[in-house]
């Protein structure tokens, strides 16, 4: 035993080397697709849905101010939705629905021209506010709740009831507001489509990707691969996006800055699986066959293109699979950073407009 002592020294004296995302391939998509399910599954609550507001009716279309029961939380309080419909004035019909998904520290009401648009051309818009942002922020502005909320799960002991506000838990909001859209009988949309930007497209992606309910998608600046991101030193774009949560994380860890061993352990805890089984080139193969639009800028921090490409490539291959190859579009800004450009915007909307009403 003793003539191992030098060796075992050395290797606690030496700093280790950085250790892989993953030592294991991720999971085949279709048992990834169950194991988010299981994931995230909790108890149900009737949806409880209610008006908060009358609806507003200007330059033909109509406004309504909603929410609904997601779940029921470990304190015994119940987790409210607060919602944002615009559709055309005296819809009579079931007309295809499209959500549309804010990004970090936004609200519904920041995308309501994304719901005009969709409105005016006979698809009903539908917003909500992820968890800790909006109506749902304490009153606290942009992303500060968030923030905060997600440096809470980070220091959740083992054991106790946590949250996962870093994407996880708007996820399952996404999933029962689909239940609720099908509950309406009389409004049940002919077709549903989601579309999300930055933190909402990645929403959009792991959301859409396991419910087959939706059946248009259109993440925009926001697929990518987290653990290409890890691996490559290029985490501090998506790290910066809730930074003091990170600084939380360093500092419990004991690490002078943010690093790459503070984005593992504090994704690993917060977000697990994003690294390997639910990460975007995994989740993005269980699309195939659906309608799927995608947007990047080829010099965004958050989303580095050489990920994003991964992700791309492996959506080309399952549809090709598929022999859906004209229902894939993959569209890439040079020279442009985190920002969805007009002219993705404009293809984003007709994408879904034209799949929703085929």
């Amino acid at each position: 035993m003793r003539r191992f002592l030098p060796w075992l020294l050395v290797a606690l004296v030496l700093p280790l080397p950085f250790l892989p995302a993953q030592d294991r391939k991720p999971l085949p998509p279709t048992e990834a697709r169950a194991a988010f399910l299981k994931l995230l599954d909790r108890p149900k609550v009737p949806p409880d849905d209610r008006a908060e507001a009358d609806p507003v009716e200007k330059n033909g279309l109509s406004y309504s101010r909603w929410s609904f029961a997601s779940e029921k939380k470990a304190d015994g309080t119940v987790e409210r939705v607060p919602g944002l419909t615009v559709a055309p004035v005296g819809n009579k019909g079931q007309l295809p629905v499209m959500i549309v998904l804010h990004g970090t520290g936004g609200s519904k009401d920041g995308v309501v021209s994304w719901l005009e648009e969709f409105a005016r051309q006979g698809v009903v818009g539908v917003a909500i506010d992820a968890r800790y942002h909006g109506d749902r922020s304490g009153g606290k502005k942009g992303a500060a709740a968030y923030v905060e909320a997600v440096a809470r799960a980070w220091q959740t002991r083992a054991g106790k009831p946590m949250e996962h506000p870093f994407y996880y838990d708007t996820v399952w909001d996404l999933w029962r507001l689909l239940d609720l859209l099908e509950d309406r009988r009389a409004e049940r949309p002919k077709r549903i489509g989601m579309l999300g930007i930055s933190m909402g497209g990645i929403q959009t992606w792991l959301a859409a990707s396991v419910d087959e309910r939706v059946t248009v998608a259109a993440p925009l600046i926001a697929v990518q691969s987290f653990r290409w991101s890890l691996e490559n030193d290029r985490w501090q774009g998506r790290a910066n996006t809730i930074k003091a949560a990170h600084e939380a994380a360093a500092k419990d860890l004991g690490e002078p800055a943010v690093n790459r061993r503070v984005c593992r352990e504090l994704w690993g805890k917060v977000i697990p699986g994003i690294l390997d089984d639910f990460d975007c080139p995994n989740m993005i193969q269980l699309f195939a066959g659906r309608p799927l639009f995608v947007a990047n800028g080829d010099q965004d921090p958050n989303c580095p293109i050489a990920g994003a490409r991964l992700s791309f490539a492996a959506a080309e291959e399952a549809y090709a699979k598929a022999g859906a190859k004209d229902k894939l579009a993959i569209r890439v800004a040079e020279g442009v950073g985190h920002k969805v450009t007009d002219e993705h915007h404009k293809e984003a909307v007709a994408f879904c407009v034209k799949w929703l009403k085929k």
